[in-house]
């Protein structure tokens, strides 16, 4: 069997990505799961180029890679994570962890092995036409066909967002936080009071103080 040079591409990149992948979780160290997952990036638009899906590509290099991931790598390069407290207790979530992994490696195999992404049900995607724009395209599946979905994930996020807000105004004992609802509540009466003093009027000074504040100088 000879394989053409795009086969070729596709062994490569996908032996990458798929060790890479596995450098992410099994990595000591977090900065080098962090470039490591940069590669991983890396060859998933690789694959991506392929299948002649230049914008996704593209797009996953310049946001990702180039913004995202750098953004992760700065974080975790500041955060100095002690990494010993984190292997505490490792070893007893070890059984429910490589029982889930196995279910989760199943399904993918009985999955993966089916029908469904063999090489007839998936063929190889066809040269596009001069005036092809894989831009447009996407577009007009993201808003035509899947605007169910696209707007269910635009909520999930939302939502995120919105907890993560919530996170960061949450009480606690080393920073100052403000009440929105008591602000907006506050009176004037609150805020300010006028006090009534009487007038305190310094006595004016006599010569012989004078006198004697010159000789201590």
């Amino acid at each position: 069997m000879t394989m053409d040079f795009p086969t070729v591409l596709f062994y490569v990149f996908a032996s990458i990505l798929v060790l890479s992948a596995l450098r992410v979780i099994t990595a000591r160290n977090p900065v080098h799961a962090v470039l490591f997952l940069v590669l991983s990036f890396f060859n998933a638009a690789g694959l991506w180029m392929l299948l002649h899906a230049e914008f996704l590509a593209i797009m996953l290099v310049m946001v990702y890679v180039g913004a995202v991931m750098v953004l992760f790598l700065f974080v975790v390069m500041m955060l100095d994570i002690n990494i010993e407290r984190l292997r505490q207790g490792f070893w007893s979530y070890l059984p429910v962890g490589a029982v889930i992994g196995l279910i989760m490696a199943g399904e993918m195999a009985l999955i993966l092995g089916g029908r469904y992404f063999g090489l007839e049900a998936l063929p190889a995607p066809a040269v596009p036409a001069a005036d092809y724009s894989n831009t447009k395209e996407l577009g007009r599946l993201l808003f035509t066909d899947y605007v169910y979905p696209f707007e269910l994930a635009s909520v999930i996020l939302l939502v995120a967002l919105i907890a993560a807000v919530l996170l960061t105004l949450r009480q606690r004992k080393d920073n100052k936080a403000m009440n929105p609802s008591l602000q907006v509540r506050v009176k004037a009466a609150d805020r300010w009071r006028i006090v009534k003093m009487d007038a305190v009027v310094e006595a004016p000074a006599t010569p012989a103080a004078d006198a004697q504040e010159g000789g201590k100088a």
